[in-house]
């Protein structure tokens, strides 16, 4: 018994190596990476796991049960003879990869051909082998990782099932007995231990394939990150082209081109002479992805290319999407479809999804500018009734008692608006544009209060440029003269600052006024607050659009003493184009 315990081990050294080799194949690598495996994908699994057992009964040992031989490999078998072999292993194999169907399957082609060799346990052993398939079955656990220990029993436990049967079926009893006496042990053993190494290596297998495409998804994630800021400007020529060499320089393919729906956007690398931007789709499997919305591979001829020369031997094209509609496409070009693995699949897949996520933030970020210039132009819309129901209210009160002083301002005031109506509809304005509107209003308010109100300007003309959002001044000095000096008999003033530091342009407006209670002064400009004189809307709106057109660094700044006055600030950057066309 133990002499057979060696040559079983050098035979299992040969399944082991076989074994380790077909899982360098694609094939095995793909089937044994699928959770669920359609019918097609079935019928494969039985085939290659019923061929593992006829490779694992070839590799046996011949024991002739009338001379006590070890001998020769296994071709066919004459009546004495029997067969110690590693058969077991790769039904265990299917069962415990695949389930009952997998192992029975595999079962009945190793049992056929075990029958087909001959010896007084050839029937015998074919039945064995389809239970062996059954028992593994059994233990197929599909959402638990199988450990070693269970193919290790498994594998035993199938190879003394066989052992039993051969004892019931085959006859005569006592050369059956004899040959289980003889070879029992040992292959038990090595069937066993064949098995849990058979896993041992599938399990190295998928682990390689999870570190691969964890280094995948790594890449696909960089490349994401650096295409980001193109692809957030949408589906452009511009955008494309810059995202399509970013991956091209990091992926060792042919070429990368992208699609939108009806023309090509981009194509970098081989075959960019005629493959050119611009041009309209013309392979039908482009047209089938941008239709399915699923990935396809297609061979040389199905590119389509109409340069007999073309050196763009196959391609994967895949979608980008947004919200769940396909907007166009990715394309990978190699030189053969050999190149075409399934580690670069993985790759290109994980691509689209997140090429796909940026689509999507770009049309998100536009739809969030839309709406916030929305708002600005609402918040600007605003001012305008706010200032003109003031001076409309001045102009009612002066009427019957001034009628020329109220002529006056009503002149000012259509000047005023017309200064005014350009900037209601811009987003943006000059300083010095906006300046000229506050003096045209403080030309209105200083017509009202005649000569109480005195007004100082400190300006550094090089800070003109600075742009802001119009209106923005006009509702500070507007906050000054209505709840700072209003009720001043005389010596009214408000001093408005405007100075250029560095990159920055620091703007005031102060006024020496009754000045503003502590408990308001908290709340002032960030939200609306009443009061007698008013709502602080003016502030508020000042101050939601800094805040909203320059950042948070130019939110108003308001600092005010009871009886000493008011002083509201704030700070924009100077723009490098500002500076430029200053300079």
């Amino acid at each position: 018994m133990f002499e057979l315990f060696l040559p079983m081990l050098e035979r299992l050294g040969i399944i082991v190596t076989v074994a380790f080799i077909i899982t360098r194949f694609r094939f095995f690598r793909e089937l044994i990476d699928q959770k669920t495996l359609d019918q097609r994908q079935r019928y494969m699994a039985i085939a290659f796991f019923g061929l593992f057992g006829i490779i694992g009964t070839y590799t046996g040992i011949t024991y002739d049960t009338s001379s006590f031989d070890y001998g020769r490999w296994a071709y066919n078998l004459v009546e004495s003879e029997a067969l110690a072999n590693s058969r077991v292993i790769g039904i265990v194999a299917a069962g415990l990869f695949g389930g009952y169907r997998i192992g029975i399957g595999a079962g009945i082609i190793a049992g056929l051909h075990r029958v087909s060799l001959g010896g007084f346990t050839g029937i015998a052993c074919g039945i064995s082998a389809v239970i062996a398939g059954i028992i593994a079955g059994y233990f197929h656990k599909k959402e638990e990782p199988l450990k070693l220990k269970t193919a290790l029993f498994v594998g035993a436990l199938a190879e003394t099932v066989q052992m039993g049967i051969i004892l019931l079926i085959s006859d005569p009893y006592p050369r059956a007995w004899a040959l289980v006496q003889e070879i029992g042990v040992p292959m038990i053993v090595a069937n066993g231990v064949g098995s849990a190494l058979f896993l041992l290596i599938i399990r190295n297998v998928l682990h390689e394939e999870e570190k691969v495409g964890a280094l995948q998804a790594q890449k696909a994630l960089k490349l994401a990150e650096s295409t980001v800021s193109h692809l957030r400007k949408g589906l452009t020529l511009d955008s494309a082209e810059k995202a399509c060499r970013i991956i091209y320089e990091e992926v060792q393919v042919s070429a990368i081109s992208m699609t939108d729906k009806q023309s090509i956007l981009a194509h970098v690398g081989q075959a960019d002479d005629h493959h050119k931007a611009g041009e309209p789709i013309q392979t039908d499997a482009t047209r089938e992805v941008i239709e399915t919305g699923k990935r396809v591979v297609v061979r040389h001829e199905e590119i389509q290319c109409q340069q007999p020369n073309c050196p763009l031997g196959a391609a994967v094209i895949v979608p980008l999407k947004k919200r769940q509609e396909v907007v166009g496409t990715l394309k990978f070009y190699v030189s053969s479809q050999k190149e075409i693995s399934n580690v670069l699949l993985e790759l290109i897949q994980g691509l689209s999804a997140l090429l796909s996520q940026q689509l999507e933030l770009a049309d998100a970020e536009e739809a969030q500018e839309l709406a916030r210039e929305a708002e600005v132009k609402a918040l600007q819309a605003q001012v305008n009734p706010h200032f003109l129901f003031n001076s409309l209210n001045v102009i009612v009160s002066l009427t019957r008692t001034e009628p020329d002083r109220a002529r006056a301002l009503l002149i000012a005031l259509s000047k005023f608006f017309r200064q005014n109506l350009g900037a209601t509809t811009k987003t943006w304005i000059s300083l010095k544009e906006e300046l000229k509107h506050v003096k045209s209003y403080l030309l209105i308010e200083e017509t009202r209060f005649v000569d109480r109100l005195h007004v100082h300007y400190d300006i550094d003309e090089d800070a003109l440029s600075a742009r802001i959002a119009p209106l923005t001044l006009q509702p500070l000095v507007e906050n000054s003269i209505k709840h700072g000096i209003k009720d001043q008999e005389g010596g009214a003033e408000i001093t408005i600052r405007i100075h250029r530091d560095g990159n920055f342009v620091h703007i005031s407006v102060a006024d020496n006024g009754i000045g503003i209670e502590p408990m308001r002064l908290r709340t002032l400009g960030e939200q609306s607050v009443a009061s007698e004189r008013g709502t602080g809307f003016g502030l508020y709106n000042v101050n939601k659009r800094l805040e909203y057109m320059h950042g948070e660094s130019a939110k108003l700044r308001i600092t005010s003493e009871q009886g000493q006055g008011t002083t509201i600030a704030f700070t924009v950057p100077l723009q490098e184009k500002e500076i430029d066309h200053e300079g």
